[in-house]
C-alpha cells in the first residue's frame, strides 16, 4: 500500500503564523517527507475560506516539484511536466455555492460541467494541442466523490476512486461497465482524518480545539450562500470516540499510534481493495511540533507497517 500525505494550508486567524513563514516551513517538511520516503503528497483546493484554504494548487504543487525528487503529486490541477511524471490527477464535483458564482458556474450542473471538463482535456491531449503533453500515457486520473452519482460518474470515466466506502463499490463498478472498462480497472484511494503521535492521550487536549475550528468552518462554508441555517457546533470529544467511519459520510477523527493505524488500515483492505491512502498533514493550525512528529512518525513507523500491505 502507498502511504502519503494531504495538505490543505489553512492558516487560522487564532493560530495563524506569517504568511511567508507558514509556506515556507510547509515547503521544508514537504521535502523532509520526500526524503524520508513517503509515497505522496496530495493538495487540496478551496477559494475564500478565512484562513487561507489553499486556493492555489497549481503554484504550490510546482513548488513541491521543485523541491522533491519521489513523491508522487496528487493535485485537482495539471502539472504533468514539471513534476516529471509524478502527478497524480485529482478531480470532484464541489459544493460551496459562492465557489461556483465566482467562476460564472451553475452549482446545479456540476456533475456535467466535471463529465465535459475532463473529456475536453483527454481530447486537447490525445490531438497534441498541448505542448508539451503530459510525461505520464495515461495519466493517473482520480475521482474525489461521496455519492453515487459522482461515483458512477467517476468509473464511466475510467478513473481511480477516492473513496474506500463499501457501499458505493457496486455503483463504481456499474459506471466501468457503462464506460467501456474492465472490472480489474477499478482503483481504490482515502484520505482519513487521522493523525499520528506517540501519545494520543497527551496529544489529545492539544488538537481538540483545532479539529473542532476545522469542522465548524465546513460547517458553515458548506451551507453559505444556501439560506440554510448552518449546523450546530460539533463536539470534538464525539468525533473521536465514533470509531472509524468507514462506509460512513459523517465527521470522526482518530488519533492514534503507527501501530494501531497500521491495524485499521488493515481491517479496511480486508472490506475494500484499498491501494493508496493518505493522512491530512495538519488539523487547522495545530500545534507544530506535533505536526512535525505526526509526519515523521507516517514516514518512517507507519509506512513500513503497510508497505506490504496488499488488497
Amino acid at each position: 500500500m502507498r502511504l502519503g500525505l494531504y495538505f490543505d494550508m489553512r492558516n487560522p486567524p487564532r493560530w495563524r503564523r506569517p504568511w511567508a513563514d507558514h509556506y515556507a516551513r510547509w515547503l521544508e517538511l514537504v521535502e523532509e517527507a520526500d526524503r524520508l520516503g513517503v509515497d505522496s503528497v496530495w493538495l487540496s483546493e478551496h477559494h475564500f475560506f478565512e484562513d487561507g484554504y489553499l486556493s492555489q494548487p497549481l503554484a504550490f504543487a510546482a513548488a513541491i516539484a521543485a523541491r522533491t525528487r519521489q513523491a508522487r503529486i496528487g493535485t485537482a490541477v495539471m502539472l504533468p511536466v514539471l513534476s516529471n511524471g509524478r502527478l497524480e490527477l485529482g478531480v470532484g464535483a464541489g459544493y460551496r455555492v459562492p465557489e461556483f458564482e465566482a467562476f460564472a458556474a451553475d452549482i446545479q450542473q456540476r456533475y456535467d460541467l466535471v463529465e465535459a471538463r475532463v473529456r475536453e482535456v483527454r481530447r486537447l491531449w490525445a490531438d497534441g494541442r498541448v505542448v508539451p503533453g503530459p510525461v505520464q500515457d495515461p495519466l493517473p486520473w482520480w475521482g474525489g466523490f461521496f455519492g453515487p452519482r459522482g461515483v458512477r460518474l467517476a468509473g464511466r470515466l475510467g478513473m481511480g476512486l477516492l473513496a474506500a466506502i463499501p457501499e458505493l463499490v457496486p455503483a463504481y463498478l456499474a459506471g466501468l461497465a457503462e464506460g467501456g472498462h474492465p472490472p480489474s480497472a477499478a482503483r481504490y484511494a482515502q484520505p482519513w482524518n487521522i493523525v499520528l503521535a506517540d501519545d494520543p492521550d497527551a496529544a489529545w487536549p492539544r488538537i481538540r480545539e483545532h479539529l473542532a475550528y476545522a469542522w465548524d468552518s465546513y460547517g458553515r462554508y458548506l451551507v453559505e450562500g444556501t439560506g440554510q441555517s448552518a449546523p450546530p457546533p460539533v463536539d470534538p470529544e464525539q468525533m473521536r470516540s465514533e470509531g472509524s467511519g468507514v462506509g460512513e459520510r459523517g465527521a470522526f477523527f482518530m488519533l492514534l499510534t503507527p501501530d494501531d493505524a497500521a491495524e485499521f488500515l488493515r481491517g479496511v483492505v480486508a472490506r475494500i481493495p484499498l491501494e493508496e491512502t493518505f493522512f491530512w498533514s495538519s488539523i487547522a493550525g495545530m500545534p507544530e511540533d506535533l505536526e512535525v512528529r505526526h509526519v515523521q512518525l507516517v514516514c518512517t513507523e507507519l509506512r513500513p507497517l503497510v508497505a506490504d500491505l496488499r488488497p
